[in-house]
């Protein structure tokens, strides 16, 4: 099991930088109780611009919102905390890093909202959360909650009770992860990716509405513009997704990572040799700002 942090590691809490060991948990607050919490999972890379968070804005304004959908009281300003951000890389001695801000409610034993929100920020050094090899994954019986019971646009702590049944799951039948569908029983996403499928050269995702709207994911489609690749926003069968010419995942945490199988369909297309892996590259160079594709996209 990785350890996240040491004795001298530093955590950002509520307007203050103080040793991680240090930190104390209320064992009567509601995100601990009811999972009544919000969070983001951005990354910083070491450019030859200098430590870039890449889409700070972008995360920190996802968070602000998801914590306004459920009611969770959200009173800072979010260049401040990117300052923050910044400062607590440079106390940690980290530039390439994964970043995990996590807004949680105080004591509150009643299902109301309204307790005192607090904010933590963490950072510690994590490669690519699957791996770098090509993935084994398969189609989970979970399915992603139903947006009516569950707005799929807000990143809340309760929500990823489903993702660790299903990634769970998939890991003891030998998977590396598992694919989740919606509630008609299309293919929606991973469980903390989304997915895109190469079919007759042209790439496919599924529509918003009932997927988590991934910043990877439009960066994705914004990389798909600017190179001329035609990408196409449809809901998918399982069919659909067996009978591609191959599939990859995306997010902060796991980057762009291909898809060797799903189920027991192995892909035919050579993973070099496809779409996902020119977008592998050139998101690649895009965080490490290797190319000025900020022009264009």
């Amino acid at each position: 099991m990785k350890k996240y942090y040491n004795e001298n590691t530093v955590i950002f809490l509520d307007n203050e930088f103080i040793k991680a060991a240090d930190a104390q948990i209320d064992l009567f607050g509601q995100s601990l109780h009811y999972g009544f919490g919000a969070f983001e999972g951005l990354r910083s890379y070491g450019t030859h611009n200098g430590t870039r968070i890449f889409k700070a804005e972008e995360h920190f304004e996802r968070l602000k919102e998801s914590c306004v959908e459920v009611g969770l009281d959200y009173p800072w300003d979010n260049k401040s905390l990117i300052e923050k951000t910044y400062a607590l890389l440079e106390q940690n001695k980290l530039r390439s890093a994964y970043i995990r801000p996590l807004v949680f409610a105080g004591s509150n034993m009643h299902l109301l909202s309204g307790a005192v929100s607090h904010i933590m920020i963490a950072a510690w050094e994590w490669g690519p959360f699957l791996g770098q090899n090509l993935l084994k994954v398969c189609v989970s019986d979970i399915q992603r909650p139903h947006p009516r019971s569950f707005t799929p646009d807000a990143k809340i702590t309760g929500q990823y009770i489903n993702s660790i049944r299903s990634t769970s799951a998939a890991v003891q039948k030998g998977f590396d992860e598992a694919i989740l569908l919606d509630h008609e029983g299309f293919v929606a996403q991973a469980s903390s990716e989304n997915i895109f499928i190469e079919k007759d050269y042209k790439i496919y995702t599924p529509p918003l509405g009932n997927i988590f709207p991934g910043i990877t994911r439009q960066t994705i489609i914004d990389i798909c513009h600017a190179l001329n690749f035609e990408v196409l926003e449809k809901r998918l069968s399982v069919k659909e997704v067996h009978e591609a010419d191959s599939a990859f995942l995306s997010g902060t945490a796991s980057e762009v990572i291909g898809i060797q199988q799903i189920d027991d369909v192995v892909y035919p297309e050579e993973w070099e040799q496809t779409i996902g892996a020119s977008i592998q590259r050139k998101y690649k160079s895009l965080v490490l700002e290797q190319e000025n594709y900020e022009v264009i996209i």
